[in-house]
């Protein structure tokens, strides 16, 4: 058996020094090599000819030529100066070459320009940061089509009471439509990655909601520590009551409020969540518009995430 192992690395391993650049695995280097994914992710992403197209991890431009084929302008952010050197080889003395705007360097620090669509077979360790860079980008984009590892696009689009609904489900879907496209498996990139994917499309919902982002987030974090707990339980834990004591404490000094004496914010929190008729409820079963209420039940007294 481990003979057997050993003759398929080899294998693979000739097939890349072949080609002659080494993939970088541990950054994500998986290429897509079937067409006729690439051609239907394009075609998912309905590109017109007065598009910006945003690309993230263009690896030897399999999909960037498809897409500057479409586009009036490709903006291809690559982290490997390897690639980078490809890409432009690729594209030196074609009709291309002035449509193609190369980034150099890590897309998670890097300011992103204007764009209209995002279409990406991304490194998959950067996924999550990642969607919500794109989705609190400014201004707002129309549509990303993206390929995740299949377990993360399932959470993406889980919804309550489903076994991978998480914080992640329900921070995405609050921002935008999300919507699983087509499974693909691991044999359609070199070298093959260990795990199989779904290409998603997601959509921002514009105009985004009327509530703050961060103090969502705040809200969620808690209440997804351990998703199978009642809220009430979640809330009681000593470092989660110390910070909203401290960010009370705050609202009160800039809003001008005396706060009384003998004050408990266990108490509270406590109160707050009964009169939200929220106590017992668990985030693994809870929907949007029920941490909306919540959130306004806490902001209303004066109960802050941030």
């Amino acid at each position: 058996m481990p003979k057997v192992r050993s003759q398929k690395k080899t294998r693979v391993h000739k097939e890349v020094v072949k080609q002659g650049i080494l993939f970088n695995t541990d950054i994500g280097q998986h290429i897509l090599k079937n067409p006729l994914v690439i051609q239907s992710m394009v075609e998912k992403a309905a590109v017109r000819p007065t598009d910006v197209v945003l690309e993230i991890g263009p690896g030897t431009g399999n999909m960037t030529i498809k897409l500057l084929d479409k586009a009036k302008k490709v903006i291809a952010c690559e982290l490997d100066t390897r690639m980078v050197a490809e890409l432009q080889k690729r594209v030196q003395g074609t009709a291309y070459q002035s449509k193609l705007q190369i980034m150099i360097g890590d897309v998670l620090k890097t300011d992103l320009p204007f764009f209209d669509l995002c279409v990406a077979n991304i490194p998959y360790q950067i996924s999550s940061p990642l969607v919500f860079k794109l989705l609190l980008h400014r201004p707002m984009f129309r549509c990303a089509i993206l390929m995740f590892q299949r377990e993360f696009a399932e959470r993406l689009v889980a919804k309550p009471g489903d076994k991978l609904y998480c914080r992640l489900s329900i921070n995405t879907q609050l921002l935008a439509r999300v919507d699983l496209l087509m499974k693909v498996g691991k044999n359609n990139f070199r070298p093959p990655p260990k795990v199989e994917s779904n290409v998603v499309r997601i959509e921002p919902r514009n105009p985004p909601p009327p509530i703050n982002y961060q103090e969502w987030d705040g809200l969620t974090r808690i209440a997804f520590v351990r998703k199978n707990k009642t809220l009430s339980a979640a809330f009681k834990q000593t470092t989660v009551l110390t910070m909203l004591e401290k960010n009370y404490k705050l609202h009160c000094s800039l809003n001008n409020k005396i706060i009384t004496e003998g004050f408990n914010i266990k108490d509270m929190i406590s109160d707050i969540l009964q009169k939200a008729d929220a106590e017992n409820k668990r985030a693994r079963t809870m929907d949007i518009d029920d941490f909306i209420s919540l959130l306004h039940a806490f902001n209303a007294k004066g109960v802050h995430f941030i």
